[in-house]
């Protein structure tokens, strides 16, 4: 399955854990991501994701003709060293969230995997992507 989004990842634990932004076209999931590779976060995929399930774990890649590139916005697509797949442990969407949520779920390929809501243009929004990918399990308990 394709999807329309990012994958970027951090080292966590000694693995790459991804997180899977999701939102409409000109919301900032690219912007977002190049804030998290800047503080230390991988690039998997931008603009299109493929998914698979696989051992009751999600993983994604980008599509080979997009593998290592990202849009920068107002500068040009630029290719940056990328992760051929990475595991799919949270999935990033846009709102506002609350001050201290109840835990969130999504369906993605028959799988329950965590869901984050996160303002993508606060300053911290890198640090608390790290941190969700920290704090969640990538399965449902």
């Amino acid at each position: 399955m394709i999807v329309h989004g990012g994958l970027i990842a951090a080292r966590i634990g000694g693995a790459w854990r991804g997180a899977l932004i999701e939102g409409a076209s000109g919301d900032g999931k690219s912007d977002l991501a190049l804030r998290a590779i800047d503080a230390g976060f991988r690039l998997c995929a931008d603009d299109r994701v493929e998914l698979w399930a696989s051992g009751a774990r999600l993983y994604g890649c980008a599509p080979p003709s997009l593998q290592g590139l990202i849009e920068a916005r107002g500068l040009d697509v630029v290719r940056l060293p990328a992760l051929a797949f990475c595991e799919v442990a949270l999935v990033v969407q846009f709102g506002t969230p609350e001050r201290l949520p109840e835990p969130r779920w999504v369906e993605r390929e028959g799988l329950q995997i965590p869901a984050f809501l996160l303002a993508p243009y606060e300053a911290s929004a890198p640090l608390k992507l790290r941190l969700a990918l920290e704090h969640t399990q990538t399965r449902r308990p």
